[in-house]
């Protein structure tokens, strides 16, 4: 059972309802980070009195500074991420960042033996290998976050040593699931942040109208549970009940359900091993309706298929990917590339990649193959 948390990404989607599980536990905060919404860390800040704040703008921590006086210390940047993330009285450390840019504060959480709530999915997507050797070193738990890893995590325990012989990560389908390929050619940013199910901030929520969000899992999945990859398989769930399952060697398979909510794998992840009283609502079998399956369709949705193919090559392709896919993802949220031209842009910068296959790499290696796929990504803009 956490204790004392840092919160990095305080103010984001997954960070807010950390703050609410906090709140219903009465877990102590000691660090906290938001990227520029001060308005509500500074309401973080005076409910739960942190030793430390972060704001990655520099001009927002200087203003909040200013707000909230001696109330704790801010800092700023990457610098100040690292900070936090190795606070020493705390002894677990969420990491709800979005994007790479939660590699290095993950890996800072591990060097100071903290027990990592892992919502950050990058950390593993790009440098799985680095990251969960480095925490079998330090003798750090990975707790993951996601619901489907989470669900994945509950299912295996009590296993008593039996490995699962298949993994089944559901997906919701996403907001276009019924969507023709000439219809999604048309679909604007807006339409790709109307999730059906979950209420989630807005590169992921766009990850998931592409489908890549499910393929970065399938990542994150493999390095979680040291999973080969042909044991993975995603399943289109629509109804967002059933949030991942497990196969065992003689034909069980075990399931997590409930309802759509990311309280529950939050706190799970947070009170583990302990299952107190969420206050959340339950799952009403007689209401819910009937649970259906359909197989992803990757001609529609290429980024599933593309994340496969780097998860399969492996070395620095799924640090390409991601990286492509992030600018990708943020021109279409701003207006600058149609939908489809994500998919697009993040093939043409992973057959461009002069792939090696490589046994080791450093985290170093790591940052230079995702700016390489920045810089190619904004090469095809025309930036």
């Amino acid at each position: 059972m956490t204790e004392n948390l840092v919160i990095l990404g305080s103010t984001g989607s997954i960070g807010a309802q950390a703050i609410d599980v906090c709140r219903r536990l009465g877990i102590k905060i000691s660090g906290l980070s938001a990227h520029s919404n001060i308005d509500l860390l500074e309401r973080q800040v005076h409910e739960f009195h942190p030793r430390l704040a972060c704001v990655s703008d520099e001009k927002k921590a200087f203003e909040l500074k200013g707000r909230i006086g001696e109330a704790c210390e801010i800092v700023t940047g990457m610098d100040g991420l690292l900070r936090a993330a190795s606070i020493p009285e705390a002894d677990t450390v969420l990491n709800a960042l979005v994007g790479i840019a939660g590699l290095r504060p993950t890996m800072a959480a591990i060097e100071s033996g903290k027990r990592l709530a892992l919502a950050n999915k990058e950390s593993l997507v790009t440098a799985g290998e680095l990251v969960m050797r480095r925490a079998r070193e330090k003798q750090v738990s990975v707790l993951p976050v996601d619901s489907e890893h989470s669900a994945i995590f509950q299912c295996l325990q009590g296993s008593a040593g039996n490995r699962p012989k298949a993994l089944f990560l559901t997906a919701s389908g996403g907001p276009f699931r019924t969507k023709t390929w000439d219809e999604l050619q048309g679909v604007t940013a807006p339409e790709a942040l109307k999730h059906p199910n979950w209420v989630m901030g807005p590169k992921i929520t766009a990850d998931c109208a592409t489908m890549m969000n499910k393929g970065l899992e399938v990542i994150e999945a493999m390095w979680l549970f040291d999973q080969p990859l042909e044991g993975i398989s995603v399943l289109i769930h629509p109804q967002s009940v059933i949030h991942s399952m497990i196969e065992y060697a003689d034909g069980s398979i075990m399931a997590q359900l409930g309802i759509p909510d990311m309280h529950t794998p939050i706190q799970y992840a947070l009170a583990y091993p302990g299952r107190p009283e969420s206050g959340r609502g339950r799952l009403d079998f007689l209401q819910c309706g009937p649970l259906t399956f359909e197989r992803p369709d990757t001609d529609r949705f290429p980024c599933l298929r593309l994340a496969f193919e780097a998860a399969s090559r492996g070395g620095l392709l799924p640090a390409v990917m991601n990286g492509a896919n992030e600018e990708a993802v943020s021109a279409f949220l701003n207006g600058g590339i149609s939908f489809a031209q994500i998919s697009e842009l993040i093939e043409n910068t992973m057959g461009s990649y002069n792939y090696m296959e490589q046994r080791q790499f450093s985290l170093s290696d790591v940052f230079e193959a995702d700016k390489w796929a920045r810089d190619r990504v904004q090469e095809y803009l025309g930036g």
